[in-house]
């Protein structure tokens, strides 16, 4: 400002003017917030009822479903039948006993009934046992029976095959029990046996040389009747002929015996009942 009349001008702040006009405004308003905000928060105290604003909206208290049961294993108030539950049904478990029979034992034994090829793969055969076994923790009586399944069967053929049957023993009546073993046969009608197989005989050799017999009973006669046409003046150019004839027959005889016997078959497996056998164990064995 400059000077006029004799007067010292006089200067204004204008920062320090808006500053304070600021903070005048700024006081102001923070107070009616507060106010706005404690008389809001009262109305709503006052004013709010749960129960009346479910009437006016219309709608009904909800209600939760009830919780399931959990029940408690440890109580010993609880049944087994009031716990359902889906289970597999039980295995059957074979019991065992605690005295064991090692694997190796041989039992001898007869054959109750008749063996033969002829009876099919699945038929059961029974032996009982002809002497007892008598070890330090058990005994196996005398008449103590052993029941088989006959497992491959099948009667002669060509080659001068014999017949053949497999048995296993897969049980023995014990004291009442039916123990179950894994047994094999080693002798059988008194003779020894390989590899479980009862076999009948093989006559290949036996065939072949039956199937010669022709050709050299041939040469025999045929050679009688050249002595006898030699000793003979009259008949004494006619002697060589029937040699020859009969040597022809009983070479020609002897090349197709062989083959003539390939064709054949072999002998037949029949054991009476009562014959002798033997049995072994395959696997230890638990009785009671």
């Amino acid at each position: 400002m400059f000077k006029r009349n004799g007067f010292r001008p006089v200067t204004i702040n204008m920062k320090k003017i808006v500053y304070v006009l600021i903070l005048l405004i700024f006081l102001s308003n923070k107070t009616h917030a507060l106010d706005l905000d404690m008389t809001v928060d009262d109305e709503i105290r006052k004013n709010y009822n749960p129960s009346k604003l479910i009437q006016d909206t219309g709608g009904e208290e909800e209600t939760l479903p009830d919780l399931p049961v959990i029940l408690d294993m440890e109580d010993d108030n609880i049944q087994p039948a009031e716990i359902k539950t889906q289970t597999a049904p039980p295995k059957q478990i074979v019991s065992t006993g605690n005295i064991k029979i090692r694997r190796g034992t041989s039992f001898n034994v007869v054959n109750s009934s008749k063996i033969s090829d002829w009876q099919r793969k699945g038929t059961t055969v029974k032996f009982t046992a002809k002497t007892p076994i008598v070890k330090k923790k058990y005994t196996i009586p005398a008449s103590t029976v052993f029941i088989g399944e006959v497992i491959e069967s099948h009667q002669p053929q060509i080659t001068c095959n014999g017949g053949l049957v497999v048995i296993r023993v897969k049980s023995m009546l014990y004291k009442g029990q039916t123990i179950p073993i894994n047994a094999y046969v080693t002798r059988a009608d008194a003779k020894k046996i390989f590899l479980n197989n009862i076999k009948g005989d093989r006559t290949y050799l036996k065939t072949m040389w039956k199937k010669g017999n022709w050709g050299r009973t041939l040469f025999g006669r045929m050679f009688n009747l050249t002595v006898n046409l030699g000793g003979d003046g009259a008949t004494l150019l006619l002697s060589p002929f029937p040699l020859a004839y009969g040597t022809i027959c009983l070479g020609v005889n002897t090349l197709v015996s062989p083959i003539t016997a390939f064709f054949s078959k072999g002998g037949h497996v029949s054991i009476p009942a009562g014959s002798e056998f033997r049995i072994k164990l395959l696997d230890d064995a638990f009785i009671d």
